[in-house]
């Protein structure tokens, strides 16, 4: 999709090419939460307490969630932003209900013509409106789906899709482990911007967390896009090809307070790293901090010498 061009520019060309192949609703390819994105991304298998999990993994929501709310923004370049809201409650012992809003902006582009004349300006936006369940099925298991309307804007043309997610979260408390797995963006499109088939990406993840017994450190890592097993760019070893799909994280839980944590996306680096010096892209963090009945997260994630991208997340219990 054309909006999405903003981002492109600030990445090198030869990085760029990799980026266009899932351009359609972009909206989609956000870090679900900020404390996923301090921790490198997209896991399914990441225990929350925060209502947005419902975009990483349906089967994340639990009864502890009732009537919480979650408020993220995220600062990113040259003018695009970003943010969501989502609540969650209960509806039994067993079921868990959710439904988030989360947008993308493009903000204000300036119309030119063919000849460079500026004629004016337009604006371009992503949608996501989701409505999940989730229920316990036996001890330590718990499933989720979501469906979600999505919608893309771009001067006066429009796209929109209706997409599901499932998923699974199996957790084994008296070890401090959890797996995760979810397979999103199943659906159809039903309008796309001009000649373009904008169809939501398929993404199959899977995951797992553990929670050291001596030391209060969280360890995470998780596996993206295995629908794409393969499709790596040709300059990667046997290693680089795993790696790509592959996002590691950890989190230094120093109480129930106050945390600090560290990600790292191989992809990321990969297609914005400028590997003429060191280089962090790829590389997030971020904390977490609690004060009485209300959560604060913040994230960054490192885009290379362009800068990185901040997000800010308010949780409580209404």
């Amino acid at each position: 999709m054309l909006a999405v061009f903003g981002i492109l520019s600030f990445i090198p060309a030869h990085r760029a090419v990799a980026q266009r192949e899932s351009v359609s609703f972009p909206v989609t390819q956000q870090d679900e939460t900020t404390r996923s994105m301090a921790l490198g991304g997209r896991s399914p298998a990441l225990l929350s307490s925060d209502a947005s999990a419902l975009f990483s993994n349906a089967a994340l929501l639990s009864t502890a969630m009732h009537r919480t709310v979650s408020i993220s923004y995220l600062n990113h370049l040259a003018g695009i932003n970003s943010g969501s809201v989502a609540y969650a409650t209960t509806l039994d012992s067993l079921t868990t209900a959710a439904i988030g809003i989360r947008y993308l902006s493009f903000g204000s582009i300036e119309r030119t013509d063919e000849l460079g004349n500026r004629n004016g300006s337009f604006s371009a936006a992503d949608f996501d409106l989701a409505m999940s369940l989730s229920r316990k099925i036996i001890t330590g298991l718990r499933a989720g789906a979501s469906i979600h309307f999505l919608r893309s804007s771009l001067d006066d043309e429009s796209a929109s899709a209706l997409t599901i997610d499932g998923g699974l979260v199996y957790e084994i408390s008296r070890k401090a482990l959890s797996f995760g797995l979810v397979v999103q963006q199943v659906g159809i499109t039903m309008s796309s911007i001009g000649r373009s088939d904008s169809k939501p990406p398929i993404d199959v993840r899977v995951g797992m967390s553990k929670r050291l017994a001596h030391i209060p450190l969280l360890m995470s890592i998780s596996f993206f896009r295995l629908n794409e097993l393969g499709e790596a760019p040709d300059h990667l070893s046997a290693f680089g090809q795993v790696m790509y799909h592959t996002i590691l994280g950890s989190e230094f839980q120093f109480s129930r307070n106050f945390q600090v944590r560290i990600g790292y996306n191989f992809r990321r680096h990969d297609e914005l790293s400028l590997k003429s010096r060191l280089d962090f892209s790829g590389v997030s963090t971020g904390f977490g901090l609690r004060i009485s009945n209300i959560g604060i997260d913040y994230g960054f994630s490192s885009w290379s010498s362009i800068g990185g991208l901040h997000r800010f997340t308010v949780r409580t219990r209404l």
